[in-house]
């Protein structure tokens, strides 16, 4: 299933739906015309475990596309939010995650040219997330080198403690793509979390796709462009640390819980490492896509 956040209207509240076809099904509605309950948001739907898509995925299968009155609407008409708006937590971030980064980030970013023996974490904010469309944010006071990173974004679907590497994607609900946005001239004595963790530095969406339409996630291709022009390209399985092992490594020390994400990385290309370097501007656009997932769009303005 391909789920999202949306809002029918500016005014509207925050909604929970289902990409079919053209259409957006609205979960709460379909639930409701068969008699039966299922949540508006996204976490909600998250904190029910298997048992909540699998009665998704039943009433579905039960309207065969022939969706009841006010259960659903053309794609076209709605606003895509990111599919979880507000996440409960810090997303965790993994630095260093694809070989050739790491040789881009030892020759621009001063990091260290040996491959990392552990994942390198860092954390974003939950005010870094913005939805498909929204701007990225260019303080020209804080920063002259604003960066981009494409990223497979994997999300928790239940309680993961101290978990085995060969289990661990069982812990998975499903995925996304973010932007990694950073602001290379923002590190503090080696931190990133100001870096990277500044207003609208997570783009995120367009949608989750459920781990069973993605069961292996290290066979995916994913690439950004800015202003049309490809910046990166490349594919999950040149990760250092596979999904599965991120989970465990994080897992091993930190609890995960319903609706985290882990942002999982980002291959070579980014504007630090171009000769000469390159950094995101007002009125740039950037467009990231993992396969299988779909891509956001989203312009950078001066605030």
């Amino acid at each position: 299933m391909r789920l999202v956040t949306y809002r029918a209207t500016v005014v509207d509240a925050a909604r929970l739906g289902v990409v079919c076809g053209e259409e957006i099904v609205d979960v709460q509605n379909l639930a409701a015309s068969r008699g039966e309950v299922l949540p508006a948001s996204m976490l909600e739907l998250i904190d029910l475990g298997p048992s909540g898509l699998r009665s998704l995925a039943r009433l579905l299968a039960a309207c065969e596309g022939q969706w009841p009155a006010g259960a659903a609407i053309p794609a076209v008409n709605v606003q895509l939010l990111a599919p979880i708006p507000r996440p409960r937590k810090n997303i965790f971030g993994i630095g260093l995650n694809y070989v050739e980064h790491v040789a881009e980030s030892s020759r621009a970013l001063d990091t260290a040219k040996d491959l990392p023996k552990q994942p390198v974490i860092f954390s974003k904010p939950p005010t870094t997330v913005v939805g498909p469309g929204e701007p990225i944010q260019h303080n020209a006071k804080l920063t002259q080198q604003l960066d981009w990173e494409v990223e497979l974004a994997a999300i928790i679907g239940r309680r993961a403690s101290r978990v085995s590497v060969e289990s661990a994607l069982h812990y998975v609900f499903g995925y996304s793509v973010m932007i990694d946005v950073s602001a290379r001239d923002c590190r503090r004595a080696g931190q990133w979390i100001y870096s990277k963790g500044q207003d609208s530095y997570g783009p995120f969406g367009p949608c989750i796709v459920t781990a069973d339409e993605i069961p292996d996630p290290q066979r995916l291709d994913l690439w950004l462009t800015v202003n049309g022009v490809t910046k990166q390209k490349s594919n999950t399985r040149h990760m250092l640390f596979k999904v599965n092992e991120l989970i465990a490594d994080i897992s091993a020390g930190m609890t995960l819980e319903p609706g985290d994400i882990i942002a999982t990385g980002t291959p070579e290309g980014v504007g630090a490492g171009r000769n000469p370097q390159e950094w995101l501007k007002p009125g740039d656009v950037v467009v990231a896509h993992v396969e299988k997932i779909g891509e956001i769009r989203h312009p950078v303005v001066a605030v």
